[in-house]
C-alpha cells in the first residue's frame, strides 16, 4: 500500500508503507547503537550499510527460495528475475535475511577486529525491534490476516472487518521476544548467548502463532494439512539453535 503517488519531472514517487517500515527498524537501531557508544562512527555507519544491504538482498532471495522457487527453476514464469532487486514489490523472508546477516557479520567482524559472537548479540535485540515494524508494515497493507479458526469466534468474512493476525505476531515477536532478551542480557554468562536465545524464542513465537493464529500464505496453503510454510522453516531453527545453545553453555 503506497502513502501516495506523484511525479515529478516524469518520475513517478510512490513511497510505501512497508518500505516506511523499514525506514523506521534502520533509523532506530542506528540511534540505538548510537547511544551505546559500542562502535566508532566509522564502525557504525558501515555496520548498517552492510546490514540494510545484506537483508535486503537475502531477505529477497530466501524469499524467492523458500516461496516462490518457480523464480528459478522455471524460466516461464511470469514474474522477471529483476524481481529481486524491485525495492518497491512486496516479498521479504526472515529467514533468508537471517543467514545474509550471519554472512555479513563474519565479514565485519573479520574487518574491524570485533568478536564476532558478542556481535551477534549486540545485533539480536535490535533484530526483534525491526520485526516489530515489519509486522506492522504486514497489518498496515492488510498482508497476512485473517484468524484460521474463524467458525470458533464466529467473524463473518469481509473486506473490512478481519482478524489482525499481524498484530499478534508484532507483539509476541517483538514485546515479548525482547522482554526474554533483556532477561537474559542482565545475566548473560557466555558470548552467543543473546543471539541462540533471540533465534529460539522467534522460532516458538512463529511457530505457535502460524498454527493457531494467522492464516497460511495463500498462493502456498496448508504442509501436511496443518504446518504453515513459516512454521516448516521455523520448526528446525528452535532444534538446531537450541543443541547450539546446550553445547556452547557447556564449555
Amino acid at each position: 500500500m503506497y502513502i501516495f503517488e506523484t511525479e515529478i519531472f516524469w518520475l513517478s514517487l510512490t513511497p510505501s508503507y512497508y518500505g516506511l517500515m523499514y525506514v523506521l527498524a534502520f533509523t532506530s537501531g542506528y540511534f540505538i547503537l548510537w547511544y551505546l557508544k559500542k562502535y566508532s562512527q566509522k564502525e557504525l555507519e558501515s555496520l548498517f550499510f552492510l546490514v540494510f544491504l545484506w537483508v535486503f538482498l537475502w531477505g529477497r532471495l530466501g524469499f524467492a527460495i523458500f516461496y516462490n522457487p518457480s523464480l528459478f527453476i522455471d524460466f516461464r514464469s511470469e514474474i522477471p528475475f529483476w524481481w529481486l532487486l524491485a525495492v518497491h514489490e512486496w516479498g521479504m523472508s526472515f529467514h533468508g535475511g537471517l543467514i545474509g546477516v550471519i554472512i555479513m557479520l563474519l565479514y565485519f567482524s573479520k574487518r574491524y577486529k570485533k568478536s564476532y559472537l558478542d556481535t551477534f548479540d549486540t545485533i539480536a535485540p535490535l533484530a526483534a525491534l525491526g520485526i516489530f515494524f515489519g509486522r506492522i508494515g504486514n497489518y498496515i497493507n492488510k498482508e497476512l490476516l485473517w484468524f484460521p479458526y474463524e467458525w470458533f469466534l464466529a467473524v463473518q468474512t469481509s473486506e473490512w472487518s478481519f482478524f489482525p493476525s499481524p498484530l499478534f505476531q508484532a507483539f509476541t515477536e517483538w514485546f515479548l521476544l525482547f522482554l526474554i532478551l533483556c532477561y537474559f542480557w542482565t545475566r548473560r554468562k557466555f558470548s552467543w548467548q543473546i543471539e541462540t536465545i533471540f533465534l529460539i524464542w522467534y522460532g516458538i513465537f512463529r511457530t505457535f502463532t502460524e498454527l493457531f493464529i494467522r492464516m497460511p500464505d495463500t498462493y502456498i496453503w496448508y504442509h501436511f494439512w496443518f504446518l504453515t510454510h513459516g512454521s516448516l522453516l521455523s520448526i528446525p531453527m528452535i532444534f538446531i539453535w537450541t543443541y547450539l545453545y546446550i553445547k556452547i553453555s557447556k564449555k
